[in-house]
């Protein structure tokens, strides 16, 4: 439930799922507070909603799951870009109550967001 307004540059998280779902070859990492997964040139990761509460990101290496973090979309309150010192993009999921704030999730991508290229189903490679 959140608590306060977003900050500014704030993206909606089902927006930045769509867009993070089409450019899943530009994550670098991708992690939790306990978690992380780092890419490898032999792996690949894949996208999945197995219900409107539970979406899934995976890594794969062949057939063989290296790593998944499970994502309760009803828990981010939204989206936030960080700027780093690197050509690396930080995109932290928070989770928000009237007392606190939490990066519940991160995504490192080889990019930044781009509204443009949330809508019409296309994969993107960079």
């Amino acid at each position: 439930m959140p608590g306060k307004a977003p900050e500014s540059g704030a993206i909606d998280f089902e927006k930045f799922w769509t867009w993070l779902s089409a450019h899943a070859n530009c994550i670098l990492r991708a992690g939790t507070p306990e978690v992380l997964l780092i890419d490898h040139d032999d792996f690949h990761w894949h996208m999945a909603r197995e219900d409107e509460n539970t979406y899934v990101v995976q890594l794969v290496r062949g057939k063989e799951l290296v790593g998944e973090i499970v994502v309760m979309p009803q828990e981010i309150a939204y989206v936030m870009p960080v700027d780093t010192q690197n050509d690396d993009v930080v995109f932290e999921l928070l989770v928000e109550t009237e007392v606190s704030r939490e990066v519940a999730y991160h995504f490192v991508m080889a990019h930044g967001y781009d509204e443009a290229e949330v809508s019409g189903g296309r994969r993107w490679t960079h």
